[in-house]
């Protein structure tokens, strides 16, 4: 059982940072693209509620409970990644009354949250088809589904760290403010996001 679940919370990890499939990285960055270490806790709560939509369609396509065409999720999640870049940007250029003094209204919240949720359904499809793939001859699958999502969210919180830690020294060595950051991460998520596209 251990070794199972070691064996799969690798997995998980390792798919999520694996920068060849480098388009779940991408929709990270872009959550984290606007926000600054000491915003951390806002944006744990907005990936809690992508975690929470994901782990709720991986589970379920998983355990082939939903059934979605593996090619219209390969094309959906690229739009999410964009969607999401294309929100950071706008907010930062005509939307800046969404935040004061730091911190964003509770509609702007709310909305985040359930766009968050809401693409995090999509993601957890594309999980579940790497995952359906790799399982084989499993005889529980509850487990190493349990496990994989670990290491999908332990991955997820090192790209936050990493996006974070960047922000902070970047914007302290420099004179980069961080709506400046956030719009520089986000213009180059849409860059990279079209690469995927076209």
């Amino acid at each position: 059982m251990n070794t199972t679940f070691s064996v799969y919370l690798q997995l998980g990890l390792e798919h999520i940072l694996d920068l060849a499939g480098y388009d779940h990285i991408l929709f990270v960055v872009a959550l984290a693209a606007s926000y600054t270490l000491a915003e951390w806790r806002h944006l744990l709560v907005l990936v809690t509620a992508f975690t929470l939509g994901h782990s709720l369609t991986l589970a379920l396509a998983t355990l082939d409970m939903v059934r979605v065409n593996s090619d219209l999720v390969e094309m959906l999640i690229p739009l999410t990644i964009l969607a999401t870049a294309l929100l950071n940007i706008g907010e930062t250029l005509w939307d800046r009354r969404l935040r004061q003094e730091g911190a964003e209204s509770q509609r702007g919240w709310r909305a985040k949250y359930l766009l968050a949720a809401g693409f995090g359904l999509i993601h957890g499809l594309g999980f579940s088809n790497f995952l359906r793939a790799v399982l084989g001859g499993e005889e529980s699958i509850l487990a190493p589904l349990f496990a994989f999502n670990i290491g999908l969210e332990l991955g997820q919180i090192v790209i936050l760290a990493v996006v974070l830690l960047l922000a902070e020294v970047t914007t302290r060595a420099t004179a980069l403010t961080r709506s400046a950051w956030g719009l520089m991460v986000s213009v180059l998520v849409v860059l990279l996001t079209l690469t995927i596209l076209f």
